[in-house]
């Protein structure tokens, strides 16, 4: 049965988060709220925990899974950005963008797509997002919360809570957030080509 925490949306209590961190580290996995819908997420290690969102997810092998990550210094450690890659990345975050990216060595094999070796990254807005990502030290392997029978990404605590109790280990609940997922413009051939419009403007990658 998950546990469902109630965190503040703006001041994340320090008690709470550090609850989620441990957790996070001891292979659990979490429903987290993020400025673009919920996101499932688990240990940049935690194989246990990708194949769950697997499951929950009905992914295949050419998912790209995102890292999301604190600030743009700890992106730049998991993905390889050119001069030009940079300036574009740099000036859309923190914001409901996830980029498409060649990976470095830092990110495990299997998180990468089987091809092009590449990983999504994104740098969130949400308080409780950056306030786990601060704790943890390291990017949080994640996926947009879409159930296989939904149009919709989930965004209510209490609905994920009653849909996933068996199948993540906590749910943060700190009322609204995004309701829908990142724009994905990917750059791993140097231009950017717009995957998924979201709810970051792609216009400024046009």
């Amino acid at each position: 049965m998950a546990r469902y925490l109630d965190v503040h949306p703006v001041n994340p209590q320090k008690r709470t988060i550090d609850q989620v961190v441990a957790l996070i580290r001891d292979g659990g996995l979490i429903a987290y709220p993020t400025d673009s819908c919920y996101a499932l997420g688990c240990a940049l290690g935690n194989k246990e925990g990708l194949d769950r969102i697997r499951q929950i997810r009905h992914l295949d092998d050419k998912h790209h899974f995102t890292l999301m990550c604190r600030d743009f210094a700890q992106l730049g450690q998991f993905a390889q950005v050119d001069n030009a890659v940079f300036r574009a990345v740099k000036a859309a975050t923190p914001g409901s963008y996830t980029f498409i990216l060649p990976a470095t060595r830092e990110v495990p094999r299997r998180l990468l797509h089987p091809k092009k070796k590449t990983v999504g990254a994104r740098i969130p807005q949400h308080p409780v997002a950056l306030a786990i990502l601060a704790e943890l030290g390291e990017p949080l392997l994640s996926s947009t919360l879409l159930l296989p029978d939904q149009a919709e990404p989930l965004v209510q605590g209490w609905e994920i809570k009653e849909l996933l109790d068996h199948q993540v280990d906590a749910v943060l609940d700190s009322g609204d957030c995004g309701t829908e997922p990142t724009t994905v413009v990917d750059f791993s051939d140097g231009e950017p080509e717009i995957v998924r419009v979201g709810a970051g403007d792609p216009a400024r990658f046009a």
